[in-house]
C-alpha cells in the first residue's frame, strides 16, 4: 500500500510505497476515505514532540471502511463505515489515563495512508448525517474538547463560557459543543476574522487577545464566567481568575504560549475556582460525544480539504495558523 511518510523532521512528508499491516488477533484493517490534521502532526513534523520515532506514518484521525479483519473479530464489521477513537489503552480510571496510554499516528502508524490497522474496540459507526471529510474531522479535536467542556468543566445549559483561542480545530469545536448544550459563548483570537467566523457559529462575542485590555473587555461584555477553556497557558492565563465568576472551572489542554504564568492564588481560593488539565478523553467520552453529536447533528468546520497525496501543503497551511477548523486530507 502507500502512504504519507515522515522520514526526518528536516525532510517533507512524502507519499510512498509502505508494508501493508498484518492483523493480529482483535485488530481490523480500515480503508481509508479520509484523513485529517491535528496540531500534534504539525509538531512531530518539525522535531517537536515526545517520543519522536523515523519513518513514522501520522495522522490519529481517520474515517473509512473495514476491509479485513483479525481473529476474534466480529463479523458484523466486515464492510462497515465507521471512525476511529485515535485514544488507545486508556486504562481503567475514568480519572487519568495509564501509562500505556496512546494517540495513533505515533508510536503506532495513523491514518495518512490507504489502509490503517487498529483494534475493533476503537471503531465506532460513522454518523449517517456526515460526510467521509467530517467523519474524519472530529475525533481527537472533538474528543478534546468534549471531555475539557463537559468531563472536567461540567459546562451545562446557561452557563457563560470563554472560548479561549479560538480557531483550531479543538477550539471550534468547544465553540461548537457550548452553542449546542444551550451555553452562553465567549471567544478570543488573535484575528478578527476568526471572530466574525466564531459569531456566525453562535458565539455572543468575541475579543482580540492582542488587545492590552482584552480581559477587562471581556468581564465587561459578559459579566464574567463559569467555564474556560484555553489550549495556550502563557502570560495571559493569569487574567483568568480575574473574569471568573464564583465556582467556575478553568480547564486546559495545552502551552502553546508557554507555562503557567505567576498567578493571585488568593481570587482563586476565594472565589473557590478550579483550575484543571485534561488530555484527550475516555472511551466513554468519545461514545457520548458521539450521542451528543447525533442528537444535535452538528457539522464539524472545515477549513480545507486537499488530497491525501498533498499532505505535506496541509502541514504547511496549519504551520501558518490561518485555519478556522480543520484541515482534511480526502483518498480518492
Amino acid at each position: 500500500m502507500k502512504a504519507i511518510v515522515l522520514e526526518a523532521p528536516d525532510k517533507p512528508l512524502v507519499w510512498k510505497e509502505v508494508e501493508n499491516p498484518t492483523l493480529a488477533p482483535g485488530e481490523v484493517l480500515v480503508k481509508i476515505k479520509a484523513a485529517a490534521l491535528n496540531r500534534r502532526d504539525y509538531w512531530i513534523t518539525i522535531g517537536k514532540y515526545a517520543g519522536l520515532k523515523y519513518p513514522t506514518i501520522l495522522g490519529s484521525d481517520g474515517a473509512g471502511i473495514v476491509a479485513e479483519i483479525g481473529g476474534g473479530v466480529d463479523k458484523t464489521w466486515l464492510d462497515k463505515e465507521v471512525v476511529i477513537n485515535p485514544g488507545n489503552n486508556w486504562g481503567e480510571h475514568e480519572e487519568f489515563q495509564s501509562k500505556e496510554f496512546k494517540i495513533l499516528g505515533l508510536p503506532d502508524d495513523g491514518t495518512f495512508a490507504e489502509y490503517i490497522k487498529t483494534r475493533a474496540e476503537y471503531l465506532h459507526n460513522k454518523p449517517a448525517y456526515l460526510s467521509w471529510e467530517q467523519a474524519a474531522a472530529f475525533p481527537l479535536a472533538g474528543l478534546t474538547a468534549y471531555r475539557a467542556l463537559f468531563t472536567k468543566g461540567k459546562a451545562k445549559k446557561g452557563d457563560t463560557v470563554l472560548i479561549s483561542g479560538v480557531g483550531g480545530g479543538t477550539g471550534t469545536f468547544a465553540l461548537q459543543w457550548a452553542v449546542a448544550a444551550g451555553c452562553k459563548v465567549f471567544v478570543t483570537s488573535g484575528t478578527g476574522e476568526k471572530i466574525d467566523m466564531a459569531l456566525r457559529l453562535g458565539a455572543t462575542a468575541g475579543v482580540n487577545y492582542k488587545s492590552q485590555d482584552w480581559a477587562e473587555e471581556l468581564h465587561h461584555l459578559a459579566g464574567g464566567f463559569d467555564v474556560i477553556i484555553d489550549s495556550a497557558l502563557g502570560a495571559g492565563f493569569a487574567k483568568f481568575p480575574d473574569i471568573c465568576n464564583p465556582g467556575a472551572r478553568i480547564v486546559f489542554f495545552g502551552g502553546t504560549a508557554g507555562d503557567i504564568p505567576a498567578i493571585n492564588g488568593r481570587k482563586i481560593f476565594w472565589k473557590q475556582l478550579q483550575i484543571l488539565g485534561t488530555t484527550l478523553g475516555t472511551p466513554t467520552d468519545f461514545k457520548n460525544m458521539l450521542s451528543f453529536m447525533t442528537e444535535h447533528k452538528i457539522e464539524p468546520v472545515i477549513d480545507k480539504v486537499f488530497p491525501l497525496t498533498d499532505a505535506q501543503k496541509a502541514v504547511e497551511v496549519m504551520g501558518n495558523s490561518s485555519q478556522f477548523g480543520k484541515l482534511v486530507l480526502k483518498a480518492w
